[in-house]
């Protein structure tokens, strides 16, 4: 998904051919506990790219899933739960009852030519290929310093070729001692200011190993 091989792409296509449901849903029927917890994080003035970000380790109640070939490890809310990914990746979700996604979380070790000096360009240009228009870039940080590593990320939104839907996403490049992997957090652009600071959270407690 993350790094432009072909199942890679895959993934992105599934992601984006699935419906978030409507916004009313999405006001009525929040995911609980970490999800509802929006903390402070929101209307946080962005005094530099990526301002929220504050690494540490995952709030009490958080599960951790680690990438086979020991290069990262997700940490996912409460109400998220693993889900189909490519091998070798991982992929968590959380779903309303009535089975609409609100969230996705992918952790992906790196596939192709993509670098931390690249990474921006590198993801921006992959989503232009794969979607109806090219994305939009909120914001880019390159030198992050994340649990174990350093990472660079963009924030970004697109409108798919399937549906017209628009996403958006935090796209995550992170080197450690064991290898290099690609953490993708997105939702429904629409939902963004309710699920778009628990997926900062996990961007956060993000760890490279």
């Amino acid at each position: 998904m993350e790094t432009g091989s072909a199942p890679a792409r895959h993934r992105v296509v599934l992601f984006a051919v699935l419906s978030l449901g409507t916004a009313a849903i999405l006001a009525v029927s929040a995911c609980s506990s970490a999800v509802q917890s929006p903390g402070t994080r929101v209307g946080q003035p962005a005094e530099a790219p990526f301002a929220w970000f504050n690494a540490a380790p995952a709030p009490a109640g958080w599960k951790t899933m680690e990438l086979p070939d020991g290069t990262g490890v997700l940490s996912i809310p409460p109400d998220a739960a693993p889900a189909e990914s490519d091998p070798g990746s991982l992929s968590a979700t959380a779903t309303s009852s009535t089975g609409d996604l609100r969230i996705y979380l992918n952790a992906t070790p790196r596939q192709g030519s993509e670098s931390l000096d690249n990474w921006i360009a590198f993801r921006l240009d992959h989503l232009a290929d794969e979607n109806s228009s090219p994305p939009t870039k909120i914001a880019d940080r390159n030198g992050m310093a994340f649990l174990g590593g350093t990472g660079s990320c963009v924030e970004d939104s697109y409108v798919t070729h399937v549906g017209n839907n628009r996403y958006r996403e935090i796209a995550c490049l992170v080197a450690g001692n064991k290898g290099s992997s690609v953490l993708i957090v997105a939702a429904s652009a629409d939902s963004w200011p309710l699920y778009g600071p628990v997926l900062e959270r996990a961007v956060d407690a993000y760890r490279a190993e």
